[in-house]
């Protein structure tokens, strides 16, 4: 299954738009990192994705089909999202969290099946929070609170998951955490598109790359073609160097590094 922008013009009016002749796609199994600076458009793009935002232009369609003529109830059989800000609720139980990534299935007056309950375990335990079932989501860490959310979204069971800078304020144990959860998701034959301030994070998951720029094309392909040093630099607008070395099992392991001047 694939997810295809086709030259997708996306902004808050016609008479300004954010972004222009978007064009990248994510298969089923794959992860597309969506890379740039401050104020490029990204959330906007995803919000355009979802149909939060009328597009200005082009198509979002999955396996050919234009997703702007399905009802939104169809739509949510396809895109599960993970938004960047979640102000906590009432102290519900973590369990009943992720039960509402049911609600497409379950409707807004039905009660969760023994189904529904064995799908949203199923994603807790997936993303390795399955021990806080019955805590309540406002006592639990930052970076719990960030999986069970990735939880929820896979008890709605997408094709594909939108994540707004899923590691936005977490501490780096919990970013690593988390990451590593997302990486797991390709084995699931889910395709992921994910924002994030960390280009890092794409060699992580050796993932896709859509690196957004402010004055220049959009790049798209691979992470190791998309996230070099002159990349990066064009699109931050600092130095940057890119290091590799070779990890415990011999494979190449890639980090970026501002190049600070003396």
């Amino acid at each position: 299954m694939k997810l295809e922008l086709r030259n997708v013009d996306c902004g808050y009016t016609k008479d300004r738009k954010i972004l222009e002749n978007v064009n990248f796609s994510v298969e089923s199994g794959e992860i597309c990192v969506l890379l740039g600076p401050n104020g490029v458009g990204k959330t906007t793009l995803f919000k355009s994705i979802l149909r939060l935002l009328p597009l200005q232009g082009g198509q979002v369609c999955i396996d050919g089909e234009d997703i702007l003529k399905w009802s939104f109830h169809k739509q949510a059989e396809y895109l599960a999202y993970v938004s960047q800000f979640h102000v906590p609720p009432f102290p519900y139980e973590a369990m009943d969290v992720v039960l509402l990534g049911r609600l497409n299935s379950v409707g807004y007056f039905g009660q969760p099946t023994k189904d529904d309950h064995q799908i949203a375990e199923a994603a807790m335990e997936d993303m390795g929070v399955l021990h806080l079932r019955n805590r309540p989501y406002t006592e639990i860490s930052g970076g719990e609170r960030q999986l069970v959310m990735i939880a929820r979204a896979l008890a709605q069971e997408p094709s594909f998951l939108i994540l707004d800078e899923p590691t936005a304020n977490l501490d780096y144990g919990n970013m690593v955490k988390v990451i590593n959860k997302i990486r797991t998701l390709k084995s699931k034959n889910l395709g992921v598109i994910m924002t994030t301030h960390w280009p890092d994070q794409a060699f992580m998951c050796e993932s896709k790359v859509a690196l957004l720029q402010t004055e220049n094309p959009l790049l798209f392909g691979d992470y190791m073609d998309i996230v070099t040093e002159k990349n990066l630099q064009s699109a931050y607008g600092v130095r940057v160097k890119v290091v590799e070395y070779f990890n415990e099992e011999g494979h190449i392991v890639r980090l970026c590094s501002p190049a600070f001047s003396n």
